[in-house]
């Protein structure tokens, strides 16, 4: 499909409550905007969907090309996505299925939509499917400033959590031929998603909360000189991180979650116990 069709739909969908008609007459329809793994840009494109358990399915079928379409090679560099639908926006983690699961789901998906089935047909490239699961669903109930910030916390401790749970799955299974299993994309594309939330929270911590902070209450200046030192070596530890996705069978993976986790949990307690008395002060 080329730009301007994908703009029509979009333009279509955005102006009648989700419904758009041509090829598209009568489909449900999400709009899933990435970022793009070069430009670092946002990229929107129409797109059919199936529900699943936990959240949205989505395939990569290119109408059988032989390449991936591009937002797919974009969402495994940046998990995190923003869903559109007719009634709502919200981000998401996407996660492709692997191995059996995504044969699984590829079935399913056949079943209601024969079209994939040709798809696949026509190309020696294996379809992805992938599994968009929403993010921030459990909210902390307090409002202002003070409520955002126990809500991306809280985000934060319960992803980097399931990362620890997966790492810990992974370390029950048997290797193969003496080699350790590779991390796989559910582990990788959460890990991601997890450090590039934690970057972006920092960053605007650094950048806009701690500086405002500072000025109304300039006697906690050295509280955030600590915060932004603190910030420094967290950083330090992702990049480990992402780099251990990529080493082979993970070498250093595990160890490195658990250094982030202790530094992280410590980090965030601090934080909070200084800075949420402060902002329900202000009532911010």
């Amino acid at each position: 499909m080329s730009f301007s069709f994908h703009q029509t739909v979009i333009d279509e969908f955005r102006a009648n409550a989700g419904r758009v008609g041509g090829p598209f007459e009568g489909s449900e329809l999400i709009l899933l905007t990435t970022t793009g793994a070069r430009s670092g840009k946002p990229h929107t494109v129409p797109l059919g969907f199936l529900r699943e358990a936990g959240g949205l399915l989505v395939v990569g079928s290119a109408a059988g090309a032989d390449r991936h379409p591009a937002w797919y090679h974009n969402l495994l560099a940046r998990p995190l996505v923003q869903v559109e639908t007719a009634a709502e926006e919200y981000e998401a983690v996407a996660v492709p299925a692997e191995g059996a699961r995504r044969d699984e789901l590829f079935a399913r998906v056949v079943r209601e939509a024969p079209g994939y089935g040709e798809y696949q047909a026509r190309t020696g490239r294996v379809i992805p499917v992938v599994v968009l699961q929403r993010t921030h669903e459990a909210a902390s109930g307090e409002g202002g400033i003070a409520g955002k910030l126990l809500d991306v916390h809280g985000w934060l401790r319960a992803q980097l959590e399931l990362v620890r749970e997966l790492v810990r799955e992974r370390a029950h299974e048997e290797p193969r031929g003496g080699r350790a299993l590779p991390l796989g994309l559910q582990l990788r594309q959460h890990c991601l998603a997890f450090c590039h939330s934690l970057e972006f929270h920092h960053k605007s911590e650094d950048a806009g909360l701690f500086p405002y902070l500072e000025q109304q209450h300039p006697h906690m200046r050295e509280f955030f000189r600590r915060l932004d030192a603190e910030h420094r070596g967290i950083a330090r530890l992702q990049q480990e991180l992402v780099r251990a996705l990529d080493a082979p069978g993970g070498a250093g993976f595990g160890e490195g979650v658990e250094r982030l986790s202790r530094e992280l949990e410590a980090h965030l307690d601090a934080e909070e116990a200084q800075l949420l008395p402060v902002l329900r002060a202000l009532g911010a």
